[in-house]
């Protein structure tokens, strides 16, 4: 199997420091592309000055030196490397020194990066030594070679591009970086050479990675270290790589040997990012230069990336925080609804389910919160031909510890009623079967919602949005719907922590709903056995979840689900049962996006929605024709 669509592998190495002896430096940086290469890395990028050491000092302006690190720049061009690289050295261009960031791709020089920002207090004075970049000319002959200087190069090979800052230029107000990625640099190497003082670090990183997130990019860090002259300060040797906001490598700092950093970066993510962003390039630079190359291909059917199978959930960790913060988005949203209507009341159907149950927890969180009564805030529990004694319980056990108004209206004589009326055959059970009892709920909570002057609440979930699990005009409609951007699988969380909230004898009831079955419970059972699973029709909510995250963040298309939930959820399906997922999901999300085009009002609460007023236009007759034809791709190869 190729590499996964889009995935560039990217090294940050950081070499035993030999200080003053280029010949050694260039074998320790050779044995590190040889690592490189044997992991298919298409990038890397080494330390500032790392031909020499950062900390030569007065030695940068001999001779010996300069001549020194050109035929070790020499030497590593004669290396058999795949990879595209970037070294650290002085330079003397035109008369004067500058420190210089060289970009390499077989054998060719691609371009000369001076450092454009000098540091020049407390322990930094560069400015004792070096030139701005600002003043250098526009190309050189190096190793033979005539390329191109200057801070305003784009490396581009078509699969990737890449621009270069070094150091100090990523601490300034104004990083080189944010130019050279308005100009089209998808990645940004950086070598450093910043020395380590308490705390530093962690500011460090944090720099790095709002980096990476203003500019959309993937971000390779390699600073100084081992070897360095410790006369005044310690280098660490960190390497990092960063993509959009967020680590994905990173190496053990202060190691005594040379050591690295490899991770897969999403380029085509960042692509996606960037043409969903309307303003990320407004103030993209005019002059940049664009400088082409071309790269060996090769494939490589690992992923070097953590890939979480549950993108919505958040870590331990931060679980707890975020799903308070959730639930104060929903309550806010409520109570501002509440306002505005001038009301103190809501209904819901409340059915001892998961989504009714997070909707009632919500509702009742919001309520105290506003400090309005409890008995404004009514559950309505709708028993009807499937309905099972364990949701009903439940239901009915919730709705009391709460406190809320609970309200028990049978629909099966009425359902049975419709039937007469349009001629459905009761042992008949088909879609109008199903369907009707849905409609018979809807009208119930949106008539008492009338009667009392509240608020009639959906309880429908941002996965049932995107696979059109829902009735048309049935439980996909409500008057708010405060769920509408919450995935199934977070609700899970949601409705364990809201349970938690309220402790005593919530907590069994809330368990007890977490270990049921999701069942829309439309089938009578037989012999008290339930009769629908909706994931042994749809397949695991935690794939369609992984496959909705994926498509709305980055654009990944079916051919790149597919591998990635591999690797996600390392065998805990086989691939057919991910295939049949993904066929599932494709087809029901181009086919029932009408209910989504007439969706009631909700809040947004994470970075996915499918609101057609927001994130998601789509129109309701598009063609599913180019997913699927990738979905039978894959198909056929395991076939």
């Amino acid at each position: 199997m190729s590499h996964i669509s889009g995935m560039i592998r990217a090294m940050s190495a950081v070499p035993r420091v030999h200080l003053a002896d280029p010949q050694a430096n260039v074998r320790e940086i050779v044995e590190l592309l040889r690592q490189a290469d044997a992991q298919n890395v298409r990038l890397c990028v080494f330390p500032e000055l790392c031909l020499c050491g950062y900390t030569c000092a007065d030695l940068l302006i001999h001779p010996p030196l300069l001549s020194g690190c050109l035929q070790a720049l020499d030497t590593l061009l004669q290396a058999p490397v795949r990879a595209a690289f970037v070294v650290g050295l002085p330079l003397e261009i035109g008369g004067r020194l500058y420190n210089c960031a060289v970009a390499v791709c077989g054998g060719r020089i691609l371009g000369v990066v001076p450092k454009t920002h000098l540091p020049g207090s407390c322990e930094f004075y560069e400015k004792r030594w070096f030139e701005p970049g600002h003043s250098a000319p526009e190309s050189m002959t190096l190793c033979g070679q005539t390329v191109p200087v200057g801070g305003d190069l784009v490396f581009d090979c078509g699969l990737f591009s890449f621009g270069v800052e070094l150091c100090e230029d990523l601490w300034v107000p104004a990083p080189p970086s944010a130019k050279l990625c308005m100009g089209g640099a998808l990645m940004i190497v950086n070598p450093s050479a910043s020395n380590e003082l308490v705390t530093k670090h962690r500011y460090r990183c944090e720099l790095i990675g709002q980096q990476s997130a203003r500019c959309l990019c993937g971000y390779l860090y390699a600073g100084a270290g081992y070897g360095e002259s410790t006369t005044d300060l310690v280098f660490s040797g960190y390497a990092g790589v960063y993509e959009n906001g967020r680590m994905l490598a990173q190496n053990e700092r202060f190691a005594r040997q040379s050591s690295f950093a490899v991770a897969d970066v999403d380029v085509e993510r960042l692509r996606f990012k960037r043409r969903q962003s309307r303003t990320f390039a407004e103030d993209a630079p005019q002059a940049l230069r664009i400088v082409r190359f071309e790269q060996e291909a090769f494939a490589d059917d690992r992923l070097l990336r953590a890939v979480s199978p549950l993108p919505f959930v958040p870590s331990g960790a931060e679980r707890d925080a975020r799903t308070e913060e959730i639930l104060m988005i929903q309550s806010t949203a409520l109570l501002t609804r509440m306002e505005q209507v001038h009301t103190q009341k809501a209904v819901l159907g409340v059915s001892g389910g998961l989504d009714s149950t997070l909707t009632l927890l919500a509702a009742a969180y919001a309520f105290r919160r506003a400090g309005y009564p409890m008995e404004g805030l009514v559950g309505i529990t709708m028993p009807g031909m499937g309905t099972g004694s364990r949701t009903l319980q439940n239901a009915l056990k919730l709705m009391q510890l709460i406190g809320c108004t609970t309200k028990t209206i049978p629909i099966g004589k009425a359902v049975a009623q419709h039937f007469d009326d349009i001629g459905q055959d009761p042992e008949k059970h088909d879609i109008a079967y199903e369907n009707s009892q849905a409609r018979e709920r809807t009208q119930i909570i949106m008539d008492v919602a009338n009667q009392i002057g509240g608020l009639a609440l959906g309880t429908g979930d941002l996965s049932e949005l995107a696979l059109g699990w829902c009735t048309y005009n049935g439980d996909q409609m409500s008057m708010y719907n405060m769920s509408a951007s919450v995935p199934k699988t977070l609700i899970q969380h949601l409705v364990r922590y809201a349970g938690g909230r309220l402790g005593g004898e919530v907590v069994p009831v809330v368990e007890d709903i977490l270990d049921t079955p999701i069942s829309p419970e439309l089938i009578p059972s037989k012999e008290g056995e339930l009769t629908q699973r909706t994931e042994d029709t749809l397949g695991a909510y935690a794939l369609h979840d992984f496959f909705l995250y994926h498509m709305m963040d980055s654009g990944a298309s079916p051919l790149k689900l597919y591998p990635m939930a591999k690797a996600a959820f390392n065998g805990q399906y086989d691939d057919l049962a991910i295939l049949a997922a993904l066929r599932t999901f494709v087809r029901r999300f181009f086919t029932q996006q009408f209910k989504r085009s007439a969706m009631p009002d909700g809040p947004k609460v994470g970075s996915v929605s499918l609101s057609p007023r927001g994130d998601w236009r789509m129109p309701s007759d598009a063609q599913s024709v180019l997913w699927m034809q990738e979905v039978e791709q894959l198909e056929r190869l395991h076939s």
